[in-house]
């Protein structure tokens, strides 16, 4: 009885975690019991989510632990996929280019492991990159949009904000450490390129207009 008791209750353990990460990230901060049960079960979480043509993702250090589809073999290639690819627009991707370029310098500098930065700090980061607009208000409600897009895939969280907080500068976020898991020195060398084609496309544009 004993033995069929602590099998149930691995399963349901196995079956919370499988449902958990099927659902978004686990991370060490925001539930140590769940993420402590994931450490210990992670063999078994990683032949379940094989079988769904899945694989587990874990960083301890970080701690942050999310499913990935794994590479398509020929035999794979009509298995639906369970984690849809997410086609980012450029001022999106710009953005996490960015906050991956300052999250690897604030790393570099050491102390603190959290990188929060004010909704006008990540604006000062996009804003010289994109068209002058005499339309302030729209460029404001562009960026905001491009944030909260961000904010649902998990790479920044919306922080709250005291009524201390200086005008201008209430909302802050914090660049989520899973950033470094998707956006590799690969993917920055490859935006780079873009990104130099990017902007001197721009300044041909200005250049005419003048």
């Amino acid at each position: 009885m004993a033995l069929q008791a602590a099998e149930t209750k691995g399963g349901s353990e196995l079956s919370l975690l499988v449902i958990t990460l099927l659902k978004g990230v686990i991370y060490q901060e925001g539930d140590g019991t769940l993420w402590n049960t994931l450490l210990r079960f992670q063999a078994r979480v990683r032949d379940y989510v094989a079988v769904l043509g899945l694989e587990l993702m874990l960083d301890e250090s970080e701690g942050y632990a999310f499913l990935a589809s794994r590479p398509e073999s020929e035999e794979e290639e009509k298995i639906p996929r369970l984690v849809a690819r997410r086609p980012l627009s450029f001022p999106v991707s710009l953005l996490l280019a960015l906050l991956r370029k300052k999250l690897a310098e604030f790393d570099a500098g050491g102390g603190d492991t959290r990188l929060i930065l004010s909704r006008n700090e990540i604006v000062e980061l996009i804003r010289v990159f994109l068209p002058e607009r005499s339309n302030e208000a729209k460029l404001m409600d562009q960026i905001e949009s491009h944030l909260n897009r961000i904010v649902d895939l998990g790479f920044l969280r919306k922080l709250k904000t005291t009524g201390s907080t200086p005008v201008g500068q209430a909302t802050v976020y914090e660049v989520r450490r899973i950033l470094k898991s998707f956006v590799d020195a690969q993917w920055l060398a490859d935006f780079d390129g873009r990104l130099a084609a990017y902007c001197a496309q721009l300044a041909g544009g200005e250049s005419h207009n003048e």
